[in-house]
């Protein structure tokens, strides 16, 4: 019987699924068979060296997950595209940098507000009510909020806030980058896209302390608004 597991292809798909697994980019061998449009047992046997993974497989897994194709095929250490790693770093400033006089175009979400802004960041009044400030080359108008708790350690810290760019729906969204998620609660996760097909139907909200915070998937329906983490300022020290 052929050993499948000396071709490096199979090599760096193992690697890529162990990768994928560690960062709960997805929930097992079932999970990458579904975005993979195989069977379970299909991924188990790959893993096990028993059988190639398919041309068609792996476009699906450059497409979905944003897999380096150069690292597959052993030419690039890259495992994933620029932009689409297990990880990507939020640019930080200080905190220290704000500024309230001149055009203060970022409007501030204070922790207290969170539930507030759910309900009403449509409201023109409530939006007027909260507190403005400016940072240096930051322009537009522009949603900061205020982030309590340890679920995004170590990339956001209690206390930190994130400024954010209201996307309009049906926007294009990358996997892996941090965004603001509106439904009856706001938070800040880092997201995933899960497919039936070609259409997105739920969002994965992943937390970058992810040895206390588990995955959660959110249906389209139930969100409404997404934002995109722009940067984060903090009152800690910056490297």
């Amino acid at each position: 019987m052929s050993n499948f597991s000396d071709h490096i292809v199979n090599q760096r798909f193992r690697k890529v699924y162990e990768e994928l697994e560690r960062y709960n980019r997805i929930k097992g061998k079932s999970d990458l068979a579904k975005q993979l449009d195989t069977y379970n047992h299909v991924i188990n046997s790959i893993l096990k060296g028993q059988r190639n993974i398919t041309v068609d497989q792996l476009y699906k897994l450059f497409e979905i997950y944003g897999v380096n194709a150069n690292y597959v095929f052993g030419s690039s250490d890259e495992m994933f595209l620029e932009g689409r790693g297990a990880f990507e770093d939020i640019p930080t400033r200080s905190m220290k940098e704000r500024q309230q006089n001149g055009r203060s175009n970022i409007t501030l979400v204070p922790e207290r507000a969170m539930a507030g802004y759910a309900l009403e960041h449509q409201d023109r009044s409530f939006l007027e009510s909260l507190q403005k400030f400016s940072i240096p080359n930051y322009e537009g108008n522009l949603i900061a909020f205020e982030i309590s708790g340890d679920s995004m350690l170590p990339t956001i810290t209690n206390g930190d806030v994130v400024i954010c760019e209201a996307l309009e729906r049906g926007e294009p969204l990358r996997d892996n980058q941090v965004y603001v998620i509106v439904t009856d609660v706001v938070v800040a996760k880092r997201i995933q896209q899960m497919k039936e097909g070609n259409k997105v139907h739920h969002l994965r909200l992943i937390s970058d302390n992810d040895a206390v915070y588990k995955p959660y998937n959110v249906d389209l329906d139930e969100i409404r608004q997404i934002l995109k983490v722009k940067c984060r300022l903090t009152s800690h020290a910056i490297n």
